[in-house]
């Protein structure tokens, strides 16, 4: 008998889907966080950082972030691409907020000259021990309030001359993004998310911010397969017998084939197959063969307008009964219902 929800590492894929009275865990506090816009800032930056915190909310059962958009001296701030962005605010009333994390966000063609709005809104927040971050070369303004003397720091390569003569109290990290204690940068685009899944990590557990990332970075692997597992596709150390094996499964879904079988074809004993998949996958084989089967059903619920019974063969289920009933397992929740749920 199969036991209630998700096993393997494909239960960070299905985190956003699953059944909010199935996680007891106590949720963090809301966190707030606002960020900067100065003229001409990367676009790609901003978006990689909001959308780590704006998918974050998606996986959890109640918000766990809220997020505030600030102009640095106007309403509608234009980035490097010419795309406006509106904002919620400007800085002057930013003082009134009570937030957790501040970031400036840079880019290559923001002119880096602070202003006294900004020197007193940055010293503001970190005398009441707000976290101060920096996108690009947005740690030019902390460095210029004089609020990132002795921390590390990440920043665009073509700043780090510019700021190394002018604050050398500031340690410039070669690193692309950097966190030290309430300090947090990046130099660049592609840091931006990586830099916002470790602040993330500061308040979730590992298996959270794993959910996040098979979202977001699902596609850095060189192949993506139809229901892809981050931690198995960069995993250089993988044995060849256990990624034949999970191979054979993700091309035998509506056919599934015995564990004996497919560990015939791998050329292992069945005992071998299943210490790899405890070891690497943190499940048996008929185990998540079970899951990759459901998972690939949900896909199908949320995105085609397939019959339930036609849903259920196409996943590798005889019965639509049993189907319904492992469904319900996993879910929390009879199919319909989940894709009724998840309409627009």
């Amino acid at each position: 008998m199969m036991h209630a929800s998700f096993k393997s590492l494909l239960k960070r894929k299905n985190m956003a889907h699953l059944n909010a009275g199935e996680d007891s865990r106590s949720q963090p506090p809301l966190r707030r966080v606002a960020f900067v816009l100065l003229d001409n800032f990367s676009l790609m930056a901003f978006a990689g950082a909001v959308d780590a915190l704006v998918t974050a909310n998606l996986v959890t059962r109640e918000p766990l972030v809220e997020v505030l958009v600030v102009g640095a001296t106007s309403d509608l701030v234009v980035s490097d691409l010419g795309t406006a962005i509106s904002t919620d605010c400007q800085l002057t009333a930013l003082q009134e907020q009570r937030l957790d994390l501040l970031i400036m966000c840079g880019g290559f063609r923001v002119h880096l000259q602070s202003s006294p709005s900004i020197r007193s809104t940055l010293r503001c927040f970190d005398a009441a021990g707000t976290t101060l971050g920096g996108l690009w070369n947005g740690a030019f303004f902390l460095a210029e309030a004089g609020v990132l003397d002795g921390h590390d720091c990440a920043i665009h390569p073509d700043s780090r001359a510019m700021l190394l003569e002018s604050f050398p109290g500031v340690c410039l990290s070669r690193h692309s993004y950097v966190l030290d204690r309430k300090r947090i940068s990046c130099a660049g685009a592609n840091s931006a998310l990586s830099m916002m899944l470790d602040w993330l990590r500061r308040d979730h557990d590992q298996s959270f911010v794993d959910a996040i990332e098979e979202i977001l970075n699902c596609d850095k692997a060189q192949e993506v397969m139809d229901v892809s597992v981050l931690t198995l596709d960069r995993d250089p150390t993988l044995p060849q017998a256990l990624k034949l094996a999970l191979e054979l499964m993700h091309n035998n879904i509506d056919e599934p084939l015995s564990v004996d079988e497919i560990a015939r074809w791998v050329n292992i004993s069945r005992r071998q197959l299943e210490r790899l998949f405890i070891r690497y996958v943190d499940a048996s084989p008929s185990r998540y063969y079970m899951e990759l089967r459901v998972t690939y059903a949900r896909q199908l619920l949320q995105q085609t307008n397939k019959s339930i019974a036609d849903i259920a063969v196409a996943s590798g289920f005889t019965s639509i009964d049993h189907f319904r009933h492992c469904f319900r397992q996993f879910f929390h929740v009879a199919p319909a219902k989940f894709r009724r749920q998840r309409q627009p």
